[in-house]
């Protein structure tokens, strides 16, 4: 069983900026692929960027060019960088942790973008 665990949420002013962090338990991480994902009220649960084992990155649309994402595979962290946040990104922040076709999830962090 691997565990995740989220950290970083908050409040933070439109235009502002955060850096979640997420670790995934088990010796194994860097085979992970680690996704965070994110869900607003009344909206389904979406991508917004994942990185593979062999570090391939994808992102959303809607966050290119302002969000990063990385891992540490020394620490078994992956983290996402937030510039230039929106209202429109808040939302709880979700990360995931893949691992021979099994998903494990953490709770989620709230992230609060204010205008």
């Amino acid at each position: 069983q691997v565990q995740v665990v989220e950290s970083g949420g908050g409040l933070v002013q439109a235009g502002g900026s955060l850096r979640l962090s997420c670790s995934a338990s088990g010796s194994m991480f860097s085979a992970y692929a680690m996704g965070w994902y994110r869900q607003a009220p009344g909206k389904q649960r979406e991508l917004v960027a994942r990185i593979t084992s062999g570090g391939r990155i994808n992102y959303s649309d809607s966050v290119k060019g302002r969000f990063t994402i990385s891992r540490d595979n020394a620490k078994n962290t992956v983290y996402l960088q937030m510039n230039s946040l929106k209202s429109g990104d808040t939302a709880v922040y979700y990360c995931g942790a893949t691992y021979y076709g099994m998903d494990y999830w953490g709770k989620g962090t709230l992230v609060t973008v204010s205008s």
